[in-house]
């Protein structure tokens, strides 16, 4: 990848310092590990956007029979790699959606954990989605919802934004994120906010 988008370098600047960071929520993140996995059968495909450092990846792939790791940061994915370098069907790969370089499925699922608020084209994204996944495939994402009344902490958001101290990120409300999922061409089979306040949307969506 040679362009460099600005979502890839605050994570590569910061990739190291969020590795050694403590997990803000294990539990909720237990818990999430524990909801997904319960639509990964042992002949799975899966497709991970956005892995990060491959926390959840590390945890998931050896539940499934293949699993690729994609992040847009290469740091990430260097992470990443080290940390997997050892697990069977683990392949970390550095693409994001809507440029191409994502690879080819069809895949049984699609997972997008704190990512969607992040993309700067979130219908192309999923669009994309759609189309990698097998008929009746899964999407499955957690999403931070920042909508109606933490509206109000985007002047703080944008400031922090301009001084590289957060990523460039949307506030959308689970409603809005939901409609978005379900006009990309998903059903919605279960939801669930994890941690409750302030809202994390857990969803899990079907391919029509």
């Amino acid at each position: 990848m040679t362009v460099e988008t600005p979502q890839a370098a605050f994570w590569n600047r910061v990739a190291r310092r969020y590795a050694a960071m403590p997990m803000r929520n294990p539990q909720a993140w237990e818990e999430t590990l524990a909801r997904t996995r319960a639509h990964l059968p042992p002949s799975a495909h899966v497709l991970e956007l956005g892995c990060g450092t491959g926390s959840t990846a590390l945890r998931l792939a050896p539940h499934t029979a293949r699993y690729i790791a994609t992040d847009d940061a290469a740091e990430m994915i260097a992470i990443a790699s080290e940390r997997g370098a050892d697990i069977p069907g683990l392949q970390p790969l550095q693409a994001r959606p809507g440029d191409g370089s994502l690879p080819q499925g069809p895949f049984d699922a699609i997972l997008a954990y704190n990512l969607l608020h992040l993309l700067p084209d979130l219908p192309a994204a999923l669009s994309e989605a759609h189309s990698l996944l097998k008929p009746g495939g899964l999407l499955i994402t957690k999403t931070p919802c920042l909508g109606g009344p933490w509206l109000a902490l985007w002047p703080l958001v944008r400031a922090l934004g301009l001084f590289g101290k957060a990523p460039p990120l949307r506030f959308v409300s689970p409603a809005a994120l939901e409609r978005r999922i379900i006009t990309a061409g998903f059903t919605i089979e279960a939801r669930a906010d994890l941690p409750r306040r302030p809202p994390s949307r857990f969803l899990v969506a079907r391919r029509i």
